[in-house]
């Protein structure tokens, strides 16, 4: 699937819930599926600044497509990795790095979240766009 039609997909299923209740309770259902990270990672190298909580991510490249793991040591903070990890995982530096993320406004993310989830989820995508743009400069 493309990262497009991962966002649909997305926007579908955030329309399924009818209050924000049951998203939060989506969310961090995301979140307690999300593969966690080896610990190795789990460490301030992999911690991404401008999130309150802690959010360890690490990118791997494998056959040209890159690979997110991330924890968190928050709930929904864990839940909003795992959307992103879903959305951008397993694709293409330049795919990652070229991806206009539009499901975040559709959903209704961007609404319904703190100003420091807000921004923690802002320098999510930052990093994960930071880590393919590294990727791709090195050719891989």
């Amino acid at each position: 699937m493309t990262i497009n039609e991962i966002q649909e997909e997305l926007i579908e299923d955030f329309a399924f819930f009818d209050d924000w209740m049951a998203k939060y309770e989506y969310l961090i259902q995301l979140g307690k599926e999300l593969p966690l990270i080896d610990d190795q990672y789990k460490t301030d190298e992999y911690l991404i600044k401008g999130c309150q909580s802690k959010v360890w991510l690490h990118a791997d490249h494998q056959r040209g497509k890159v690979l997110f793991t991330a924890d968190s040591d928050a709930i929904i903070t864990k839940g909003l990795v795992a959307l992103m990890i879903k959305v951008l995982s397993g694709h293409s530096p330049a795919e990652i790095a070229d991806s206009e993320l539009y499901f975040i406004d559709q959903i209704g993310l961007k609404e319904h979240l703190s100003p420091t989830r807000a921004n923690g989820l802002l320098s999510m995508v930052k990093q994960m766009k930071l880590y393919a743009l590294a990727l791709q400069a090195k050719g891989r």
